[in-house]
């Protein structure tokens, strides 16, 4: 069942029936059980991907919280992740060549990974060799409910996931109990860097109890602050105890891989180009204490708008619409209730300038779009405003269009290096006209877009189709509900005690082969090195920074995925 434990022939032969039913049928819910240990589950999940020569299925093992533990619901006592395996490879993944283990960025679920794993497994197929990938979902997602989503789904109607998650509808005989917040989600405040690091140290040897096999088989990585979640990762040592080293983080992995990030212990510099501060050793423990009562009091990482769960499961909310109707027409904005938290998100992520932000003037929702110009407006690195929210999806298709300003006007952001990694150096272009239903914009996907004088095909990388697919259809989440606070926190005070205790080696990530992709837009802009000798960060025309993961199998230029391709061709290299 791909843990790495005996069961003989007929595990062998019985399971890949299992899946296959399950996926040939789309019964997602299928649970794979023949010669699952009791505390494992495996069920297969149906897709529409056009990658069908990979197969995919969710996997959730029982890891309980430390004794102690906040009072927090039993299924966060579970690890799950994405898994992704060749159709015709092993059905174990002990007898895969290779499997790449990805932590997601902030505010990141594992559907995030959905293109990047299926084209990069598909990529070695075509190469001879059958690889994994599993996509890591962090701890705290166990709060998050998806009910509505995936019953909308599967009946295609829009009105069952508003209904429950908006005015109080059922769907398959539950109610949406609310958004976590106070009691709920006091546990997360105990959810830091020590535990994340725990998990999946925890989640491989659950998975693949040989260390010998996870040092040769395993590569570990991340996007984003999954980078730097790795780089711990690697100078990690579990037991405390530099005599013993069959437990530290550099011999469970064969090699460290970085999707628009870098591998490095520490936290992602907010000021390109400057030092990385720490914090001295005398200050420690006072500021662990400090940071351990902020995280108390805020144990969720969120803000009044745009960032928050209400919002963040938007972006789902916004994907479903446009994969149940590409071209109907706002039916997502025509069902958000009006409030504070959603006409502020709406009006910071969309407004053409600062005086619509400040007055709301003209209103965003009497702007006629699309459901694809919708997700393109939210998301495209020509539209969406936050850099770590951008990815090269293509234009609008149709409806005149004038330069965006807000948050800054674009002269200003390109002036400014650390400006550019926040709000991403695309020209911004936003809708001239609202409130006219003869004028309807619609949305023109990466590969069948004009140039013009906002961008051109050779930076247009993802499928506005496959994108909106990722958003809805894999059980776990592509957007990231209730991210843990103290883990930002614990980036970056490595000399924290409980911190330090395990922090021992500081040249883990050397020990190992490295592979680190970037795009040549946002975030990733002035990101310091990893310091990692041969490490020589692979630039990439055209991607932003989610692009590392959403982008299409098949680019523009007639090449496979660049990013997959480097992926695949690390995987079967790396000694």
């Amino acid at each position: 069942m791909g843990h790495g434990t005996g069961g003989g022939h007929r595990r062998k032969w019985t399971r890949p029936l299992v899946v296959s039913l399950a996926v040939a049928l789309g019964f997602a819910g299928l649970d794979v059980v023949a010669g699952a240990a009791p505390n494992r589950t495996e069920r297969a999940v149906s897709s529409s991907s056009p990658v069908t020569d990979v197969v995919a299925s969710v996997v959730s093992v029982s890891a309980p919280l430390p004794p102690g533990a906040k009072s927090h619901p039993p299924e966060c006592d579970r690890l799950s992740y994405l898994r992704y395996r060749a159709a015709d490879g092993p059905a174990d993944s002990v007898d895969a060549d290779r499997i790449l283990v990805a932590q997601p960025g902030i505010f990141e679920g594992a559907s995030a990974f959905e293109s990047v794993a299926r084209n990069t497994v598909s990529a070695a197929a075509g190469k001879g060799h059958h690889i994994e990938f599993w996509a890591l979902d962090r701890r705290s997602n166990c709060l998050e409910d998806h009910t509505g989503t995936q019953a909308a789904l599967r009946a295609r109607d829009l009105d069952i996931a508003t209904d429950y998650y908006f005015h109080g509808g059922t769907a398959d005989g539950r109610r949406f109990a609310g958004f976590a917040d106070g009691a709920r989600t006091a546990w997360l405040g105990d959810v830091r860097l020590t535990q994340t690091l725990r998990d999946q140290y925890d989640l491989l040897r659950r998975e693949l109890p040989d260390q010998r096999m996870r040092q040769r088989k395993v590569l570990c990585g991340g996007h984003s602050l999954g980078g730097f979640l790795t780089g711990y990762f690697a100078n990690w040592d579990f037991d405390g105890n530099r005599a013993t080293t069959d437990d530290t983080g550099f011999n469970q992995c064969a090699g460290w891989f970085a999707l628009d990030t870098v591998i490095r212990a520490g936290s992602p510099n907010p000021f390109p180009g400057a030092p990385t501060p720490e914090i001295p050793p005398l200050l420690a423990e006072p500021v662990a204490a400090a940071t351990g009562a902020l995280t108390g009091v805020y144990p969720v990482l969120q803000l009044p708008a745009v960032i928050n769960p209400e919002t963040t499961n938007l972006l789902a909310m916004a994907g479903l619409a446009a994969r149940l109707d590409p071209t109907g027409v706002n039916d997502i904005v025509e069902r958000l209730p009006r409030s504070l938290n959603f006409d502020a998100t709406l009006r910071a992520l969309l407004s053409k300038d600062a005086a619509m932000a400040a007055t709301g003037t003209p209103d965003i929702r009497t702007l006629y779009a699309t459901n694809d110009a919708v997700v393109g407006a939210l998301l495209d690195d020509n539209s969406q405003p936050l850099g770590f929210l951008q990815t090269s999806v293509g234009f609008i298709g149709q409806g005149p269009v004038q330069d965006k300003t807000f948050p800054l006007p674009g002269d200003v952001v390109r002036a400014v290096p650390a400006l550019g990694a926040a709000f991403g150096d695309d020209r911004k272009a936003a809708p001239t006209s609202y409130g006219d239903p003869r004028v309807v914009y619609t949305w023109a996907d990466y590969d069948a877009m004009a140039a013009n004088e906002y961008t051109d095909p050779s930076e247009e990388v993802t499928s506005i189709r496959q994108l909106v697919r990722s958003l809805t259809e894999p059980p776990l989440d592509f957007t990231e509900w209730y991210f843990p606070t103290a883990i930002t926190v614990d980036l970056a005070q490595p000399t924290a005690p409980s911190i330090a205790r395990h922090h021992i080696y500081r040249d883990g990530a050397a020990r190992r082969p490295v592979l680190t992709v970037q795009g040549v837009s946002g975030t990733n802009t002035g990101l310091e090195g990893s310091g990692i000798p041969g490490d020589v960060p692979i630039r990439l025309h055209g991607y932003n920074h989610l692009d590392v993961l959403t982008a299409a199998q098949q680019q523009n230029n007639g090449r496979p995925e660049q990013v997959s391709a480097l992926l695949a061709d690390f995987a079967i290299r790396t000694p």
